[in-house]
């Protein structure tokens, strides 16, 4: 019995690969602003004694909420994310029929297609080529 919803054929993974590095791209970039807000607040709440109160980071709430959309969205496809700064993302797959050995195909930002799958318990360690 199949642990997942959607299975992808390799083909379809690799379609799905300019649109993965388009949204990582976007994770990426509200990540560093999301990081730059709270090293600047941060740096506010030493400077300045306080009120009791706890540290209000303004405008940090809709880019975080968008980190989780873009998070969501992926999640929807079908696609589990492993690693949000590597761009690391596993695809359930059929190794050679529709309905026998379930496997994930690996992909990671750094490379250009889906070269790879591994045991669903293997993890990225063990990655096999296609």
């Amino acid at each position: 019995m199949s642990q997942y919803k959607k299975h992808f054929s390799i083909e379809e993974a690799r379609a799905l690969v300019p649109q993965m590095q388009v949204q990582f791209k976007k994770i990426h970039a509200l990540l560093a602003e999301i990081k730059t807000g709270q090293e600047a607040a941060g740096e506010t709440l030493r400077i300045s004694k306080g009120n009791g109160k706890g540290p209000i980071v303004a405008g940090l709430g809709p880019k975080i909420a968008e980190v989780q959309k873009e998070i969501e969205t992926i999640a929807e496809l079908g696609i589990q994310i492993k690693d949000l700064q590597r761009g690391l993302i596993d695809f359930p797959h059929f190794l050679h029929d529709d309905q026998g050995h379930e496997v994930f195909l690996c992909y990671e930002l750094t490379e250009d297609t889906v070269r790879y799958w591994h045991e669903i318990e293997d993890g990225f360690a063990g990655r096999q080529p296609l």
